[in-house]
């Protein structure tokens, strides 16, 4: 960005505040925000609500700013960075507190309101939850999409006659107000099988029984109990004829963040401005961390225990070493279900494998390792979320590894100003299992991106129905992936990081 349009967009925010810069104003501040690239905006507003702060306690009239106040507050600001930079155990300086593990069942619970229009935090959340839990699962789902879907301008009522766009108006229209309806009409519902071979299209007004046979579907995988846009039209049997069918679109993730910034959705809470700046220059200097996330690590199988110890040589050796180990289950090559009876030879062998990490002195000084539990792991059930790994398993290994973390599946790390969820499950299988009819095949072919168009446009990590996976009702906020993570507009280029998991077993 060049200093010309730095110059404008810092006149037209304090324009804004109601402030007008000098000359030597202007210049102190353009010399400030140039030491934040790629971060002006985030540099501009906290120098503005630090100068807000300074003004209303000196007692300052003027509108009219001159380089005096502005550069006591840039010292200020300048300080603090350098006190931040020379504190050697400072929370934003150390590792351990650039990753935050989040814990799937501390995930604070918002729930939208249709009558405020906004969300609320629910509090108070049970794991045996009663009926009214399972029909408030689907209808927080289905709101949490028609919040998003309604400032879609392709969805939303127009304000006036004229056209919004060259598309038209696709106005959501309720269920129950398609009977003696005639025409093309676009709802939005859940697919559900009411009756054996029947499914309908429901919303919070009603259900409608519809006929998929001569619908066209966009990219992602159609089941049981997504949520999904369609256009079609009444029958005079009562059947809705659907033509076009696709998931909710998504929208751009600043966007979201900039309209619901004062909710923690990911957990670990809300961080200020300041701290979100502090963070991102941070993170931008960290450019030798490194994440090794491994799967299936049989601890009762010697091959993938060799080639453990190799992995953790390798990484021994090296300059820098990583900053998280990511070791994700199943932890044993039979599934640790009611014939399973072999629970304490498994905590010896979780104890063998912390003697292997502390094996290595500067793993085991310098790296944090997360274990994450498998579909297949001990536990009280198989229901989503799952918990942590029993205390009774890990308890040799704590003896070795101490700051060792063991947390849920899916379970959540923010890393500096980045969010990442870390879930084990075979989802692709189970989904290609569950799709009412074949994926579209017009705009890719590859199974894997409709599995990510599908998981993104219904911001939820497991939408298949709960007869093929269980979810604790109460807890099911814990799967949602909102807001969706960065995409690009079309469906499935998506500028996401993804990474390689290397399964050992």
């Amino acid at each position: 960005m060049s200093d010309l349009t730095i110059r404008r967009k810092i006149q037209k925010k304090f324009k804004i505040r109601g402030y007008g810069l000098k000359v030597d104003a202007l210049d102190e501040i353009l010399s400030f925000v140039n030491r934040f690239r790629d971060a002006e905006d985030e540099a501009i507003d906290l120098l503005l609500d630090n100068l807000q702060f300074e003004s209303e306690k000196v007692g300052v009239k003027s509108s009219i700013i001159d380089k005096d106040p502005i550069h006591r507050v840039i010292s200020g600001l300048l300080e603090a960075d350098d006190a931040v930079e020379q504190a050697p155990n400072d929370t934003f300086s150390s590792h351990s507190s650039a990753i935050r593990v989040i814990d799937a069942f501390l995930v604070p619970k918002f729930r939208f309101s249709s009558i405020k229009n906004q969300f609320y935090e629910h509090t108070c959340l049970s794991i045996h939850g009663d009926s009214s839990a399972k029909a408030g699962l689907y209808k927080d789902r289905y709101l949490l999409l028609f919040q998003r879907i309604s400032r879609d301008q392709h969805f939303s009522k127009p304000a006036f006659d004229s056209d919004i766009s060259h598309y038209g108006s696709c106005e959501i229209a309720p269920i129950q107000s398609l009977v003696g309806q005639t025409g093309r009409q676009w709802v939005m519902g859940v697919i559900s099988q009411l009756e054996d071979g029947h499914f309908y299209l429901e919303d919070l007004t009603a259900s409608v029984e519809i006929s998929l046979s001569k619908a066209k579907i966009t990219t992602g995988f159609l089941s049981e109990n997504t949520i999904v846009v369609a256009e079609g039209e009444m029958l005079l049997d009562g059947i809705f004829e659907v033509f076009t069918c696709g998931f909710p679109p998504l929208e751009d993730r600043d966007k979201s963040l900039q309209l619901l910034s004062q909710y923690d959705f990911f957990g670990g809470g809300n961080l200020t401005k300041e701290e979100t700046l502090r963070l991102a220059e941070l993170e931008k200097r960290a450019v030798n961390d490194m994440f090794v996330i491994l799967s299936d690590i049989w601890l009762d199988n010697e091959e993938v225990m060799v080639k453990l110890e190799t992995v953790l040589d390798g990484f021994e050796i090296q300059e820098v070493v990583p900053s998280l180990f990511v070791f994700m289950g199943n932890f044993c090559s039979r599934p640790c279900n009611l014939s399973f009876h072999s629970f304490s030879s498994l905590r010896l062998e979780f104890g063998k494998l912390g003697k292997i990490i502390a094996a290595h002195p500067r793993l085991k000084e310098h790296s944090r390792f997360l274990f994450i539990p498998g579909p297949d792991d001990a536990g009280p059930s198989t229901v989503l979320p799952r918990c942590a790994l029993p205390k009774y398993l890990i308890e040799e290994l704590q003896k070795h590894i101490p700051n060792a973390i063991f947390s849920s599946n899916p379970c959540r790390v923010k890393y500096y100003t980045q969010e990442i969820v870390f879930f084990r499950y075979n989802l692709l299988y189970r989904m290609q299992r569950s799709c009412l009819m074949p994926p579209s095949t017009e705009e890719t072919t590859d199974p894997f991106e409709h599995l990510v168009a599908t998981i993104t446009h219904q911001s939820h990590l497991c939408p298949l129905p709960l007869i093929v996976q269980p979810i604790i009702w109460n807890y099911d906020h814990c799967l949602h992936l909102y807001p969706s993570p960065d995409t690009d507009d079309t469906p499935c280029n998506f500028k996401t990081f993804f990474v390689h998991i290397y399964r050992l077993s």
